[in-house]
């Protein structure tokens, strides 16, 4: 088992930053890929941004690219989403979701989920 807490959220006026941080515990943190999805109301949840075991490589949603950046600390077993210029648009449930190896990071295949954070934007 691997127990994930999110932290972070609030409320932003656009144009502003927040910083969301997952903290895991459980299981060896570093098998895991870590990612961030998202859940606005009446849509489906939506990949956001991964990295892999070791931090050295990272992939968005083209529509964070360039304006959130995800990273991770194994000594601290936590991942953070940095989060810049949001937009309205961003406003959704944030979760910190981990997968074994994290060789495809798609919502059918994660195997822990956060209890999610809530994150919004005001226009």
């Amino acid at each position: 088992q691997v127990q994930l807490v999110e932290s972070g959220g609030g409320l932003v006026q656009a144009g502003g930053s927040l910083r969301l941080s997952c903290a895991a515990s459980g299981r060896t943190f570093s098998n895991y890929g870590m990612g961030w999805f998202r859940q606005a109301p009446g849509k489906e949840r939506e990949f956001v941004a991964a990295t892999g075991w070791s931090g050295g490589y990272a992939y968005y949603a083209d529509s964070v690219k360039g304006r959130f950046t995800i990273s991770r600390d194994n000594a601290k077993n936590t991942v953070y989403l940095q989060m810049n210029s949001l937009k309205p648009e961003d406003t959704a449930v944030y979760y910190c979701a981990a997968e074994l190896y994290g060789s495809a990071m798609r919502v059918g295949t994660i195997d822990y989920w956060g209890q999610g954070t809530q994150v919004t934007v005001s226009s």
